[in-house]
């Protein structure tokens, strides 16, 4: 774990001011977050890319705080597990034929003695500086995507809830963060660490995931309440103040929480909603809700402490419902859905440049309601539509605009 002198020396400032002891942490919490936000996304750590010193250089802090918050070392070589894998050379790629990746995971363990242990868990890699086979939604090359949203935000979550843990009553279980890399290009770190745990995961009581929760507003999503019967209970009874819950059941998806629930572990992701700012250089700490942060933290450690009143939870297989569908997809619209929209049809949160929904002069805002003949009740139905069109084809998309129903001719 070796930083090159010439990346490490401008942040040893930052290292210095992460080690002082805080006082009357609770004042201190929003400052703590917005420090974490933003180091892991300021150009120092060049956009995290899986493999670059970047993604070493942030694993470096993660495993930092973890010393200054008091986590014991939990990972296969002090608070690191380094391993290497096989990226995909492109998108439709699910050999693994690309170039060959070395990352970390960072794992820090909070001790009580008890027989069982709550995974509590965020990626902390990014897209670098974007360019072809990144994942960049922006058109522009070599700039860096700092990632602020994703997933600095849920990387600040998880150490805010480390600490309040560490001081905390709730000794009902064990406590293990973990620092993933490799999520962009596939959830590697998690599925590496799932299958080579340093814990027993007989012993995993269930797992919470924090991906970009650095948005909120209205709504917090909160995906994988099916995967076991006691989380939709404990949910309902944690109180939340300027903003409601909206959740949905299945343990797959695209991000983290899916490893563990692949190898029979309840798991949740707590999401803050999608934005047109998602996977360009414009996701910056500047735009992010640090108390929103803090929020999500505190409805996270209100859950625990129901669910601590319990034994072990109970696991349930849920439906793959969202997986199959997008599986089946040939063709985009270029939009951004509104994951925390509850209404009826399929709001669009952004639209991006030079796609079919741009070109078709549709606007952030819009609500489609019908794809061709399909009608749009939700996000499912919308997937479920695009699934029925090549590149090439046209289709008649009828969309609300406020108080407007509106049909646009879009070309996939």
């Amino acid at each position: 774990m070796r930083i090159p002198s010439s990346i490490y020396r401008p942040i040893l400032s930052w290292m210095i001011i992460a080690c002082f002891p805080l006082v009357a942490f609770s004042q201190a919490s929003i400052w703590t977050i917005q420090k974490d936000v933003a180091f892991l996304s300021s150009d120092l750590t060049q956009g995290r890319m899986t493999g670059t010193d970047g993604e070493r250089l942030s694993s470096r802090y993660i495993a930092e705080r973890y010393s200054q918050i008091g986590l014991t070392p939990k990972g296969e070589e002090g608070y690191y597990q380094t391993f290497s894998f096989k990226a995909p050379s492109n998108p439709h790629d699910t050999q693994g034929e690309g170039e060959e990746k070395t990352c970390t995971n960072v794992v820090g363990f909070l001790d009580n003695g008890a027989k069982q242990t709550i995974i509590i868990g965020a990626h902390y890699d990014h897209l670098g500086v974007g360019g072809s086979g990144s994942g960049s939604l922006s058109t522009e090359t070599d700039e860096i995507h700092n990632g602020a949203d994703d997933n600095a935000s849920g990387v600040a979550a998880m150490l805010y809830i480390a600490e309040q843990l560490k001081g905390s009553k709730l000794k009902g279980n064990n406590y293990l963060f973990i620092g993933f890399s490799g999520e962009e290009l596939g959830l590697f770190g998690s599925k590496h660490y799932a299958d080579h745990p340093t814990i027993d995961l007989a012993t995993a009581n269930y797992m919470i995931n924090m991906d970009m929760v650095g948005r909120l507003d209205s709504v917090l999503v909160i995906n994988g309440v099916g995967t076991s019967p006691s989380l939709k209970p404990a949910i309902e009874n944690v109180k939340t103040k300027g903003y409601s819950i909206t959740t949905t059941d299945s343990g797959v998806g695209p991000s983290d929480h899916t490893s563990f629930y692949r190898k029979d572990v309840p798991a949740i992701h707590f999401f803050t909603g999608q934005h047109k700012d998602y996977h360009k250089p414009t996701d910056d700490a500047d735009l992010v809700n640090m108390e929103g942060i803090q929020q999500v933290g505190d409805f996270i450690l209100d859950m625990i402490k129901v669910l601590n009143k319990e034994d072990k939870l109970a696991f349930a297989k849920t439906k793959d419902t969202d997986s199959r569908k997008a599986a089946s997809f040939k063709v985009t619209l270029g939009v951004m859905p509104d994951y925390t929209y509850q209404g009826d049809g399929m709001r669009i949160d952004g639209v991006l440049d030079d796609r079919p929904a741009f070109n078709a002069g549709m606007e952030d805002g819009d609500i489609i309601l019908q794809i061709g003949e399909t009608p749009v009740g939700n996000i499912y139905d919308y997937m479920g539509a695009l699934a029925n069109y090549s590149k090439g084809k046209k289709a008649i998309v009828k969309i609300k605009r406020k108080d407007q129903i509106l049909e646009k001719e879009v070309e996939f």
